[in-house]
Protein backbone atom coordinates (compact mmCIF):
# COMPACT_ATOMS: atom_id res chain seq x y z
CA UNK A 1 0.00 0.00 0.00
CA UNK A 2 1.34 3.38 -1.09
CA UNK A 3 1.77 6.12 1.57
CA UNK A 4 -1.35 8.13 2.31
CA UNK A 5 -1.10 12.18 1.23
CA UNK A 6 -1.49 14.64 4.13
CA UNK A 7 -1.71 17.98 4.31
CA UNK A 8 1.48 18.02 6.05
CA UNK A 9 3.42 16.14 3.54
CA UNK A 10 2.01 18.46 1.10
CA UNK A 11 3.32 21.31 2.75
CA UNK A 12 0.75 23.14 4.57
CA UNK A 13 0.86 22.13 8.66
CA UNK A 14 -2.58 22.51 10.63
CA UNK A 15 -1.28 22.02 13.71
CA UNK A 16 1.96 24.56 13.57
CA UNK A 17 -1.22 26.98 12.28
CA UNK A 18 -3.01 26.35 15.49
CA UNK A 19 0.06 26.78 17.76
CA UNK A 20 1.19 30.09 15.79
CA UNK A 21 -2.89 31.21 16.79
CA UNK A 22 -2.10 30.30 20.51
CA UNK A 23 1.41 32.27 20.84
CA UNK A 24 0.02 35.17 19.19
CA UNK A 25 -3.62 35.67 21.05
CA UNK A 26 -2.55 37.73 24.20
CA UNK A 27 -0.87 40.51 22.06
CA UNK A 28 -4.09 40.25 19.49
CA UNK A 29 -6.32 40.85 22.35
CA UNK A 30 -4.21 43.66 24.21
CA UNK A 31 -5.55 45.46 21.02
CA UNK A 32 -8.99 45.32 21.99
CA UNK A 33 -11.32 48.40 22.06
CA UNK A 34 -14.53 48.39 23.60
CA UNK A 35 -16.21 48.33 20.15
CA UNK A 36 -15.33 45.09 19.66
CA UNK A 37 -17.80 42.53 19.80
CA UNK A 38 -16.40 39.01 20.01
CA UNK A 39 -12.80 37.56 20.36
CA UNK A 40 -10.16 35.99 18.33
CA UNK A 41 -11.08 32.93 16.19
CA UNK A 42 -14.51 33.91 14.36
CA UNK A 43 -14.80 33.22 10.68
CA UNK A 44 -15.11 37.43 10.75
CA UNK A 45 -14.19 40.10 13.03
CA UNK A 46 -17.05 42.47 14.38
CA UNK A 47 -17.02 46.26 15.32
CA UNK A 48 -19.74 47.91 16.38
CA UNK A 49 -19.95 51.82 15.04
CA UNK A 50 -21.02 53.80 17.60
CA UNK A 51 -23.48 56.16 15.47
CA UNK A 52 -24.85 58.04 18.08
CA UNK A 53 -21.03 59.41 18.13
CA UNK A 54 -21.18 60.66 14.59
CA UNK A 55 -23.60 62.91 12.94
CA UNK A 56 -22.57 62.01 9.34
CA UNK A 57 -19.88 59.39 9.75
CA UNK A 58 -17.66 58.24 6.87
CA UNK A 59 -15.47 55.22 6.70
CA UNK A 60 -12.38 55.18 5.36
CA UNK A 61 -10.17 52.17 4.51
CA UNK A 62 -6.58 51.37 3.44
CA UNK A 63 -4.58 48.86 1.93
CA UNK A 64 -0.61 48.46 2.37
CA UNK A 65 2.24 46.38 2.27
CA UNK A 66 5.45 46.35 3.98
CA UNK A 67 7.96 45.60 0.62
CA UNK A 68 11.20 44.61 0.62
CA UNK A 69 12.32 45.37 3.79
CA UNK A 70 11.22 41.78 4.76
CA UNK A 71 13.94 40.68 3.12
CA UNK A 72 16.20 42.35 5.32
CA UNK A 73 14.29 41.00 8.11
CA UNK A 74 14.72 37.23 7.14
CA UNK A 75 18.58 37.94 6.31
CA UNK A 76 18.86 39.20 10.13
CA UNK A 77 16.36 36.77 11.51
CA UNK A 78 14.59 39.15 13.08
CA UNK A 79 10.71 39.15 12.71
CA UNK A 80 9.40 41.33 15.47
CA UNK A 81 9.11 45.04 14.09
CA UNK A 82 7.79 44.30 10.18
CA UNK A 83 4.77 44.19 11.94
CA UNK A 84 4.94 47.66 13.28
CA UNK A 85 5.54 48.76 9.84
CA UNK A 86 2.86 47.08 8.19
CA UNK A 87 0.30 49.21 10.51
CA UNK A 88 2.31 52.13 10.12
CA UNK A 89 2.06 52.26 6.41
CA UNK A 90 -1.98 51.56 6.33
CA UNK A 91 -3.20 53.62 9.67
CA UNK A 92 -1.06 57.02 8.30
CA UNK A 93 -3.27 56.78 4.87
CA UNK A 94 -6.05 56.80 7.40
CA UNK A 95 -5.10 59.70 9.27
CA UNK A 96 -4.02 61.72 6.20
CA UNK A 97 -7.83 62.69 5.53
CA UNK A 98 -8.60 63.03 9.27
CA UNK A 99 -9.72 59.42 9.84
CA UNK A 100 -9.06 58.20 12.87
CA UNK A 101 -8.23 54.08 12.80
CA UNK A 102 -10.81 51.57 14.45
CA UNK A 103 -9.21 48.41 13.27
CA UNK A 104 -7.27 46.41 11.07
CA UNK A 105 -7.01 42.79 9.65
CA UNK A 106 -3.84 41.50 8.20
CA UNK A 107 -2.95 38.87 5.65
CA UNK A 108 0.78 36.71 6.46
CA UNK A 109 1.62 34.47 3.65
CA UNK A 110 4.58 32.20 4.27
CA UNK A 111 6.41 29.04 2.90
CA UNK A 112 6.25 27.48 6.38
CA UNK A 113 4.29 28.21 9.35
CA UNK A 114 7.16 28.14 11.64
CA UNK A 115 4.83 29.25 14.97
CA UNK A 116 7.80 31.34 16.90
CA UNK A 117 8.42 33.03 13.72
CA UNK A 118 4.37 34.18 12.73
CA UNK A 119 4.05 34.92 16.53
CA UNK A 120 6.79 37.72 16.44
CA UNK A 121 5.06 39.08 13.12
CA UNK A 122 1.86 39.34 14.91
CA UNK A 123 2.93 40.57 18.35
CA UNK A 124 4.91 43.34 16.11
CA UNK A 125 1.50 44.32 14.33
CA UNK A 126 -0.61 44.00 17.69
CA UNK A 127 2.46 46.71 18.94
CA UNK A 128 1.96 48.79 15.94
CA UNK A 129 -1.83 48.54 16.69
CA UNK A 130 -1.77 49.72 20.29
CA UNK A 131 0.26 52.61 19.40
CA UNK A 132 -2.62 53.72 16.89
CA UNK A 133 -5.43 53.01 18.89
CA UNK A 134 -6.53 50.73 16.57
CA UNK A 135 -8.18 46.67 17.31
CA UNK A 136 -6.14 43.79 15.42
CA UNK A 137 -9.47 42.11 14.89
CA UNK A 138 -8.54 39.02 12.29
CA UNK A 139 -6.41 38.17 9.64
CA UNK A 140 -5.12 35.12 7.56
CA UNK A 141 -1.75 33.27 7.67
CA UNK A 142 -1.59 31.08 4.72
CA UNK A 143 1.50 28.57 4.06
CA UNK A 144 1.78 28.63 0.31
CA UNK A 145 5.25 25.81 0.61
CA UNK A 146 4.36 25.26 -3.49
CA UNK A 147 4.98 29.03 -3.98
CA UNK A 148 7.48 30.21 -1.48
CA UNK A 149 11.10 29.12 -0.09
CA UNK A 150 10.23 28.22 4.17
CA UNK A 151 11.66 31.08 5.49
CA UNK A 152 9.73 33.02 2.82
CA UNK A 153 6.98 35.63 3.46
CA UNK A 154 5.23 38.06 2.83
CA UNK A 155 2.29 40.94 4.44
CA UNK A 156 -0.46 42.97 4.10
CA UNK A 157 -3.10 44.40 5.61
CA UNK A 158 -6.45 46.34 5.61
CA UNK A 159 -7.45 49.00 7.98
CA UNK A 160 -10.70 51.26 8.38
CA UNK A 161 -11.38 54.08 10.16
CA UNK A 162 -14.13 56.88 10.40
CA UNK A 163 -14.44 60.62 10.37
CA UNK A 164 -16.64 63.00 10.37
CA UNK A 165 -18.44 64.53 6.58
CA UNK A 166 -17.53 67.79 7.56
CA UNK A 167 -14.61 67.27 9.25
CA UNK A 168 -12.41 65.25 6.01
CA UNK A 169 -9.21 66.66 5.51
CA UNK A 170 -7.42 67.25 2.00
CA UNK A 171 -6.70 70.09 -0.67
CA UNK A 172 -9.99 71.80 -0.09
CA UNK A 173 -9.09 72.93 2.86
CA UNK A 174 -5.27 74.11 2.05
CA UNK A 175 -4.94 78.18 1.40
CA UNK A 176 -2.46 80.05 0.26
CA UNK A 177 -0.54 81.58 3.14
CA UNK A 178 -0.99 78.23 4.99
CA UNK A 179 2.40 76.64 6.35
CA UNK A 180 4.19 72.90 6.05
CA UNK A 181 4.86 71.45 8.98
CA UNK A 182 7.60 68.82 9.13
CA UNK A 183 7.60 65.53 11.08
CA UNK A 184 10.41 63.64 11.77
CA UNK A 185 10.35 60.01 10.17
CA UNK A 186 11.99 57.09 12.30
CA UNK A 187 14.85 56.33 9.36
CA UNK A 188 13.26 54.84 6.07
CA UNK A 189 10.20 53.44 7.14
CA UNK A 190 9.08 50.94 4.64
CA UNK A 191 9.89 52.68 1.32
CA UNK A 192 13.14 52.80 -1.08
CA UNK A 193 13.92 49.31 0.38
CA UNK A 194 14.86 47.50 -3.27
CA UNK A 195 17.36 50.28 -3.91
CA UNK A 196 18.35 50.55 -0.35
CA UNK A 197 19.37 46.65 -0.42
CA UNK A 198 21.08 46.90 -3.87
CA UNK A 199 23.33 49.55 -2.15
CA UNK A 200 24.27 47.64 0.83
CA UNK A 201 24.72 44.69 -1.56
CA UNK A 202 26.76 46.79 -4.49
CA UNK A 203 29.26 48.23 -1.78
CA UNK A 204 29.81 45.51 0.48
CA UNK A 205 28.68 46.60 3.26
CA UNK A 206 27.90 44.31 6.31
CA UNK A 207 24.91 44.62 8.39
CA UNK A 208 26.43 44.30 11.69
CA UNK A 209 28.98 46.60 11.72
CA UNK A 210 28.43 50.51 12.17
CA UNK A 211 29.49 52.79 9.75
CA UNK A 212 31.16 56.16 10.23
CA UNK A 213 28.03 58.39 10.88
CA UNK A 214 25.55 56.18 12.62
CA UNK A 215 25.57 55.60 16.16
CA UNK A 216 24.30 51.62 15.75
CA UNK A 217 24.89 48.52 13.36
CA UNK A 218 23.83 49.22 9.82
CA UNK A 219 21.29 46.56 10.25
CA UNK A 220 19.52 47.60 13.49
CA UNK A 221 19.37 51.42 11.54
CA UNK A 222 17.55 49.81 8.45
CA UNK A 223 15.24 47.69 10.47
CA UNK A 224 14.13 50.46 12.85
CA UNK A 225 10.51 50.21 12.47
CA UNK A 226 8.08 53.56 10.65
CA UNK A 227 7.10 55.99 13.24
CA UNK A 228 3.06 55.95 13.33
CA UNK A 229 1.68 58.82 14.05
CA UNK A 230 -2.15 58.36 13.62
CA UNK A 231 -2.84 59.39 17.65
CA UNK A 232 -0.67 62.63 17.75
CA UNK A 233 -2.06 63.99 14.18
CA UNK A 234 -5.48 63.01 15.73
CA UNK A 235 -5.02 65.26 18.69
CA UNK A 236 -4.13 68.16 16.70
CA UNK A 237 -7.01 68.03 14.59
CA UNK A 238 -9.10 67.44 18.03
CA UNK A 239 -6.60 70.40 19.45
CA UNK A 240 -6.53 73.30 16.94
CA UNK A 241 -9.77 72.12 14.55
CA UNK A 242 -10.34 71.89 11.11
CA UNK A 243 -9.79 75.69 11.19
CA UNK A 244 -6.33 74.97 11.65
CA UNK A 245 -5.47 71.80 10.46
CA UNK A 246 -6.08 71.66 6.80
CA UNK A 247 -4.31 68.25 5.05
CA UNK A 248 -1.80 65.75 6.56
CA UNK A 249 0.73 63.86 3.63
CA UNK A 250 2.13 60.60 4.37
CA UNK A 251 5.39 60.66 3.22
CA UNK A 252 5.89 57.36 1.24
CA UNK A 253 6.66 55.91 -2.32
CA UNK A 254 7.78 58.78 -4.43
CA UNK A 255 9.20 60.99 -1.50
CA UNK A 256 8.35 64.31 -0.19
CA UNK A 257 7.77 66.82 -3.05
CA UNK A 258 5.30 64.44 -4.58
CA UNK A 259 3.71 63.44 -1.38
CA UNK A 260 3.33 67.01 -0.43
CA UNK A 261 1.93 67.87 -3.83
CA UNK A 262 -0.76 65.08 -3.15
CA UNK A 263 -2.82 67.97 -0.25
CA UNK A 264 -1.76 71.20 -2.46
CA UNK A 265 -5.18 72.58 -4.84
CA UNK A 266 -4.68 73.68 -8.33
CA UNK A 267 -2.71 77.13 -8.65
CA UNK A 268 -0.71 76.47 -5.62
CA UNK A 269 2.41 75.36 -4.49
CA UNK A 270 3.94 73.99 -1.30
CA UNK A 271 8.14 74.92 -1.01
CA UNK A 272 9.42 73.32 1.20
CA UNK A 273 13.57 74.57 2.18
CA UNK A 274 15.81 71.62 2.76
CA UNK A 275 17.43 74.09 5.07
CA UNK A 276 15.52 73.51 7.73
CA UNK A 277 16.63 70.24 8.80
CA UNK A 278 19.86 67.98 8.21
CA UNK A 279 19.60 64.93 5.84
CA UNK A 280 19.62 61.55 7.70
CA UNK A 281 22.99 60.16 8.18
CA UNK A 282 21.92 56.55 6.61
CA UNK A 283 20.86 58.62 3.52
CA UNK A 284 24.21 60.34 3.10
CA UNK A 285 25.53 56.90 3.64
CA UNK A 286 23.38 55.60 0.16
CA UNK A 287 24.44 58.42 -1.50
CA UNK A 288 27.89 58.01 -0.77
CA UNK A 289 27.98 54.49 -2.52
CA UNK A 290 25.99 56.05 -5.82
CA UNK A 291 23.02 57.02 -4.83
CA UNK A 292 22.11 60.70 -6.68
CA UNK A 293 20.76 63.45 -4.63
CA UNK A 294 17.80 63.65 -7.23
CA UNK A 295 16.92 60.02 -6.50
CA UNK A 296 17.25 60.02 -2.86
CA UNK A 297 14.59 62.85 -2.94
CA UNK A 298 12.45 60.24 -4.88
CA UNK A 299 12.78 56.92 -3.08
CA UNK A 300 13.79 57.99 0.69
CA UNK A 301 11.33 60.24 2.84
CA UNK A 302 15.11 61.64 3.61
CA UNK A 303 13.80 62.22 7.18
CA UNK A 304 10.61 63.68 7.08
CA UNK A 305 7.69 61.17 7.59
CA UNK A 306 4.41 63.18 7.82
CA UNK A 307 3.81 67.02 6.71
CA UNK A 308 0.86 69.06 7.92
CA UNK A 309 -0.62 71.95 6.30
CA UNK A 310 -1.53 74.47 9.01
CA UNK A 311 -3.06 78.07 9.15
CA UNK A 312 0.08 80.17 9.85
CA UNK A 313 -1.03 81.51 13.30
CA UNK A 314 -1.33 78.27 14.23
CA UNK A 315 2.27 76.45 12.93
CA UNK A 316 4.33 77.79 16.38
CA UNK A 317 1.85 75.74 18.61
CA UNK A 318 1.61 72.69 16.39
CA UNK A 319 5.15 72.36 16.67
CA UNK A 320 5.53 72.69 20.60
CA UNK A 321 2.28 69.91 20.69
CA UNK A 322 4.36 67.65 18.14
CA UNK A 323 7.30 68.14 20.13
CA UNK A 324 5.96 68.07 23.63
CA UNK A 325 4.94 64.12 22.96
CA UNK A 326 7.84 62.85 21.31
CA UNK A 327 7.57 63.52 17.51
CA UNK A 328 10.08 66.06 16.28
CA UNK A 329 8.39 68.70 14.00
CA UNK A 330 9.87 72.25 12.87
CA UNK A 331 8.39 74.46 10.17
CA UNK A 332 9.39 73.23 6.88
CA UNK A 333 7.43 75.87 4.31
CA UNK A 334 4.78 77.69 2.90
CA UNK A 335 1.78 77.53 0.81
CA UNK A 336 2.12 80.12 -2.22
CA UNK A 337 0.75 81.06 -5.21
CA UNK A 338 2.36 78.67 -7.95
CA UNK A 339 5.37 79.15 -10.16
CA UNK A 340 6.39 76.19 -11.90
CA UNK A 341 4.82 72.87 -13.15
CA UNK A 342 4.28 71.12 -9.53
CA UNK A 343 2.68 71.46 -7.05
CA UNK A 344 5.58 71.21 -4.31
CA UNK A 345 9.03 71.74 -4.53
CA UNK A 346 12.12 71.34 -2.44
CA UNK A 347 14.85 74.34 -2.20
CA UNK A 348 17.96 75.27 -0.52
CA UNK A 349 20.25 73.32 1.20
CA UNK A 350 20.09 70.58 3.69
CA UNK A 351 21.69 71.50 6.99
Amino acid sequence: MSTPFTYAASGVDIDAGERAVTLMRAAVERTNRPEVVGGLGGFAGLFALDTAKYSKPLLASSTDGVGTKIALARQLDRHDTVGIDLVAMVVDDLVACGAEPLFLQDYVACGKVVPERIAAIVTGIAAGCTQAGAALVGGETAEHGDLMDADEYDLAATAVGVVEADAVLGPERVVEGDVVVAMASSGFHSNGYSLVRRVVSAAGLDLHATPAGLDRPLGEELLEPTRIYARDCLALVEAFGVGDVHAFAHITGGGLASNTARVVPEGLEAVLDRGTWALPAAVRLMEEHGVPREESERAFNCGVGMVAAVSPSAADAVVARLSAVGVPAWVAGTVGQRTGETAARLEGTYR
